[in-house]
């Protein structure tokens, strides 16, 4: 009995003192690490996309490429540029000889293009709510709603084009549902591409991302 009574008391001691260390919170920048080092071209163009499905209400292609021109330029050192280059197929995207005639004098010069695909959806779901009522304990109303769904699968590739290889590629799929029923096509690909951003930009051209830390003081 008195060994459990010492090992009790041992124990209370060493959380009580747990709970009185002194700490604080504080707010830390970690570095980003890039997989693919896109400083090594002093020129980046943006070309068109080949469109899998396309978007009903709004021009997905020119979106893409406006938006990630418009991004990459906020990070990079060198130029950024876009450029027309329909892909009329898909396979276009890995044919050496297309990439390295469409620019045969650029050097230190990267395309990005890619293989987009956006779809939506109307899904309905039966909702449950309790009746008002002291009698209608076990009852229940039932309403049937619409969510809309979109989904934006993209594949993202960077092509050398001294070599019309492909340096980098890598693939995203995104979706997100919205009570709305009549949200737009357009507001919907900008939440999405914004996540999409946030992690090709990262792996290419690094940064930093914010964390929080505990701090404990003696």
């Amino acid at each position: 009995m008195k060994r459990n009574s010492a090992i009790l008391i041992i124990l209370v001691i060493f959380f009580v003192s747990c709970s009185s260390l002194d700490y604080t919170k504080v707010n830390v920048t970690v570095p980003i690490k890039t997989v693919f080092d896109i400083d090594q071209f002093k020129e980046i163009i943006v070309t068109d996309f080949y469109i899998k499905k396309e978007a009903e209400d709004f021009d997905i292609n020119q979106e893409l490429v406006d938006y990630l021109s418009n991004e990459i330029k906020q990070s990079f050192k060198g130029t950024v540029t876009s450029r027309k280059t329909p892909l009329e197929k898909e396979e276009l995207i890995q044919d050496i000889s297309f990439w390295q005639n469409l620019l045969p004098a650029a050097e230190d010069t990267a395309i990005v293009t890619g293989v987009v695909e956006y779809n939506q959806e109307v899904r309905k779901a039966i909702l449950e709510t309790k009746k008002k009522g002291s009698e209608a304990t076990f009852r229940r109303d039932q309403a049937i709603e619409e969510r809309r769904f979109y989904t934006l699968n993209l594949d993202l590739y960077i092509i050398d084009t001294k070599t019309g290889e492909l340096a980098f590629s890598t693939s995203f799929k995104e979706s997100q549902g919205y009570e709305n029923p009549n949200q737009t096509g357009p507001f919907a690909f900008f939440d999405l591409i914004e996540r999409v951003k946030n992690k090709f930009l990262g792996s290419i051209l690094g940064g930093v991302r914010a964390q929080q830390r505990y701090l404990i003081r003696d």
